[in-house]
């Protein structure tokens, strides 16, 4: 089978890092995968196929009849049976292509969040509903994720399943904190600087966890474009010398493994890798209750679930978690991760339902 696996642009966010490490899976399972970004970017992905960089111009996602010509192209070159369009722009790219250029090529989109929560008019709920009628299958990264767009889209409801994100297992190596090995307390957040991750809460939550533990420290990873916004909320509360930024870097699960816990006040979620991570690593997680979070964060068996904006009980959960380090909890998330998010099993996955779509 020949598979295109269209990503917005050469980053290490979660969509772009699963999409390559997807890629990755289903080469070994003897299938020609073509990685294709569409926006300009700079990052190694983890993926040894091809990858074809088209470099759009961002400021003509809206239109690109070029792009979508030249997109064309590469489906009349490789005939692909499969185009994957992981998140965002992907999707509209894609159908937009075919629509002009009529290529015949099965378009399967990955819905990797709560996508009621982007929907803020009418015009771009009609947009999205013609974006996902053209497409001949979606998959879903949570059953939250699944049940949030047929509701919003009812027509889309025989033709989503879910397939949760997987986890790529690799040896822990030794790595050190910026700030040394001493401080008693490491807390870690690894995810992009947008409004989705809800930094601010967590600086909120994290000024009242430093009135119960002072002797510790928040290690956050990751770039975006609210970086700079945090840095100065950092500075302007005092907390320089407690909260630590790290970028992106290449295997955060070294850190995660690391730290004592990780933490994830989202707001916006669909099932993100690196509470998987974390379990992976036995590290004790604390997240709100948000997405598809309670599918794998299960309060009392898998780790702390907190109510959405109840800062308090997350401060209580970061606690608790300290408490409970090496215990009940971090053996149950393991088995858990271990038995059901492994990305080769995830992988198999995906080629059943690109078989069935075939057939």
């Amino acid at each position: 089978m020949i598979i295109f696996q269209l990503i917005q642009k050469p980053q290490k966010r979660g969509a772009e890092i699963f999409a390559a490490q997807l890629s990755e899976k289903l080469q070994a399972l003897g299938h020609q995968v073509i990685l294709i970004s569409l926006f300009e970017g700079e990052s190694d992905l983890p993926f040894s196929g091809q990858i074809i960089h088209l470099n759009r111009p961002l400021s003509k996602r809206w239109f690109d009849f070029a792009g979508w010509k030249e997109f064309a192209e590469l489906v009349k070159k490789y005939k692909p049976e499969i185009v994957q369009c992981n998140a965002g722009d992907t999707l509209k790219f894609a159908v937009l292509s075919k629509q002009f250029f009529g290529w015949r090529s099965l378009v399967v989109a990955r819905n990797a969040s709560t996508v009621s929560s982007y929907i803020k008019s009418n015009v771009t709920k009609r947009i999205n509903q013609f974006l996902y009628s053209k497409a001949d299958a979606i998959i879903s990264v949570s059953e939250h994720s699944k049940t949030d767009l047929n509701r919003l889209f009812p027509t889309t409801k025989d033709k989503t399943v879910v397939i949760p994100i997987g986890v790529e297992s690799q040896p822990i190596q030794e790595v050190h904190w910026k700030s040394g090995d001493q401080v008693s307390v490491n807390v870690i957040h690894v995810g992009g600087f947008t409004f989705e991750k809800n930094h601010i809460g967590l600086l909120n939550i994290w000024e009242q966890f430093l009135k119960k533990q002072p002797k510790a420290n928040l290690h956050l990873f990751g770039d975006g474009s609210l970086k700079k916004e945090i840095h100065e909320l950092v500075k302007n509360r005092g907390l320089e010398s407690s909260v630590l930024f790290y970028g992106w870097v290449t295997h955060p699960m070294d850190y995660i493994a690391k730290a004592d816990v990780l933490v994830l006040p989202s707001i916006i979620e669909g099932l993100p890798g690196v509470l998987l991570e974390a379990m992976f690593c036995k590290t004790a997680v604390v997240a709100y209750n948000v997405g598809g979070i309670s599918e794998i964060v299960k309060a009392g068996e898998t780790g702390f679930l907190i109510e959405k904006g109840n800062e308090i009980g997350f401060v209580e959960a970061i606690n608790a978690a300290l408490l409970e380090k090496n215990q009940e909890k971090i053996k149950n998330a393991f088995t858990f991760a271990n038995e059901n998010f492994d990305n080769h099993q995830i992988a198999l996955r995906f080629e059943s339902e690109y078989k069935k779509l075939k057939e």
